[in-house]
């Protein structure tokens, strides 16, 4: 189980990091930008190769990667040509361009392979009610478990979600149910109920619900090409906003920092996806890219979102912002960025509840 894990985390955020520096790297060969290296990994060189100007290098610590750029660093010595095509001597909306297109290549990795699984086919919950909640709106209008909704005030509904989100809808209006009892077309007449529940963050929420739940009855359901990369496009968007928001929430303090995974965390749940298979492994892929793509816009120094913030100033202003100030920027995002991958690990950490460790931090918390 264990070396399943490390070699599907390698391979995981191998991908993602080649993914998202290609974006960097295939942007600033299109603006006639120099590339010295492309490396996956950070540290010692294991591997080295040179192909033109560029040295293609896999390094030692698995954990990232980066792409060296002609001019990106300050003080170095350039002929005339060589200035021209540095990346410093870029204009400024060429410079973004570059740097943002590492994110962007983290989206479209996760709409390619979203919109590759809606075309394979998901499986989806069909209408057929599973239980029917006593007392409820679907009790009272005769509504029983095992029955299959076909239309709602007459609109055909094949899929359990899009009836709930035609129920959520409502605004506690009276349906009209037409649902299918041991092969016999029955209609029912229900008003939705405004109930309390909790939203994924754990906040109460209200909605409007009948009081049924489905049964675990799936097809698969395959789209064409054009609906399943307009599938993708959404899907991709959904989580997206959802990460955003979650890293609210977590500044806010509505959610616990303590649901943060690290690298342990990733490789756990690469290894459990590799053993469920290779679609739930692709999806999981899908799902870090984005997160990937989300975390390195953030305006933080060191971050390509904080490159971008500096660019941005400075193409409101007309000149690049100091070195001075950019370099206490930076300073100040690596530790916040070391401190929250400490942060991280010791939270992964605690969930594998090792003996050991937990002995060892009773020591210095005096817990009994």
């Amino acid at each position: 189980m264990v070396g399943i894990s490390i070699l599907s985390v390698i391979v995981l955020l191998g991908i993602l990091i080649f993914v998202h520096e290609l974006g960097h790297f295939l942007m600033a060969k299109y603006f006639d930008v120099g590339v010295q290296k492309f490396s996956l990994g950070f540290g010692r060189k294991l591997i080295g190769k040179k192909i033109g100007e560029t040295e293609y290098l896999l390094s030692l610590v698995p954990l990232g990667g980066y792409v060296k750029l002609l001019g990106e660093g300050e003080g170095e010595e350039l002929s005339a040509e060589e200035e021209r095509r540095s990346f410093s001597r870029q204009s400024v909306w060429k410079r973004i361009t570059i740097v943002f297109a590492g994110p962007l290549f983290n989206f479209m990795l996760a709409i390619l392979i979203f919109t590759g699984v809606y075309m394979l086919g998901v499986p989806v919950l069909t209408t057929t009610v599973g239980g029917v909640q006593e007392g409820s709106a679907a009790y009272e209008a005769g509504m029983k478990p095992g029955d299959v909704v076909q239309a709602i005030d007459g609109d055909a509904v094949g899929r359990w979600d899009r009836m709930a989100v035609k129920i959520t809808e409502s605004a506690g209006k009276e349906m009209r149910f037409t649902v299918l009892r041991q092969g016999v077309p029955l209609e029912l007449q229900i008003v939705p109920r405004e109930m309390k529940g909790k939203n994924i963050f754990g906040e109460e929420t209200t909605s409007f619900k009948i009081g049924v739940s489905p049964a675990s009855l799936t097809v698969i359901e395959r789209q064409n090409p054009a609906l399943a990369m307009w599938t993708a496009l959404k899907q991709t968007w959904f989580i997206t906003k959802l990460t955003l928001i979650s890293i609210v929430k977590i500044l806010e303090g509505v959610i616990s920092p303590r649901t943060l995974g690290g690298p342990i965390l990733i490789a756990q749940m690469a290894g459990a996806q590799v053993k469920e298979g290779l679609i739930p492994f692709v999806l999981f892929m899908a799902l870090l890219s984005i997160n990937l793509g989300v975390l390195n816009l953030l305006p933080i120094p060191v971050l390509d979102g904080g490159h971008l913030l500096f660019y941005f100033v400075e193409a409101v202003r007309g000149k690049p912002v100091g070195m001075k100030t950019r370099e206490r920027a930076q300073q100040i995002g690596f530790v916040l960025l070391v401190m929250l991958m400490i942060f991280v690990i010791m939270i992964d950490i605690d969930r594998l509840d090792i003996k050991i460790i937990n002995d060892f931090t009773k020591i210095f918390t005096n817990e009994p």
